[in-house]
């Protein structure tokens, strides 16, 4: 059983903002893997396929981001898996755009949908892939950059890196234990 989650706010009107990068990565691992993620469950959309023998399960909570852990603390209830079986995917604002890093535990650092599920999980013993959408500008205030549509100009590096940060999730995918 392995549980792949995107963070990210329902809705069109969040669809392609910066604090949306979850989902999109989502979409590309869900594209790879062909499966559709649209089964309301455990107050999110998922998706669940068989792959090499395991259970797959890519999960897009619909709780707002700042409530995420709320839908993964059921995702990981209702399919009875472990935190070690789960991989969350965000944005994050303290890498640069155009890249990615993987960590198999950790911080929730400056997000708050990470602060939920880490308090929801009672600790941070899951994987986690953070896309970079960069530092925000002096002269708009963290919540405005963060709902703002991507800019043309960051759609290209930031869309590269969540192509790279799926290749990395379906790379954990086929790496971790079982």
């Amino acid at each position: 059983m392995k549980i792949i989650v995107g963070l990210g706010n329902p809705g069109d009107k969040y669809a392609y903002t910066y604090h949306n990068v979850g989902f999109l990565t989502l979409d590309i691992i869900a594209d790879r893997l062909g499966i559709t993620v649209d089964d309301p469950e455990c107050d999110s959309l998922t998706g669940v396929k068989n792959i090499g023998g395991e259970r797959v399960v890519l999960a897009k909570p619909q709780t707002f981001m700042n409530l995420s852990g709320k839908a993964v603390k059921q995702l990981l209830g209702r399919y009875r898996a472990a935190p070690s079986d789960l991989l969350v995917i965000y944005d994050d604002i303290d890498i640069e755009k155009g890249t990615f890093r993987y960590r198999e535990r950790g911080s929730a650092g400056t997000h708050n949908g990470m602060r939920d599920i880490i308090s929801s999980l009672g600790g941070g013993e899951f994987a986690r892939l953070r896309v970079g959408t960069g530092k925000v500008p002096d002269n708009i205030p963290l919540v405005a950059y963060v709902l703002m549509n991507i800019t043309d100009e960051d759609r290209v590096l930031i869309g590269g890196a969540a192509k790279e940060a799926a290749d990395k999730a379906i790379e954990w995918l086929k790496t971790t234990h079982r």
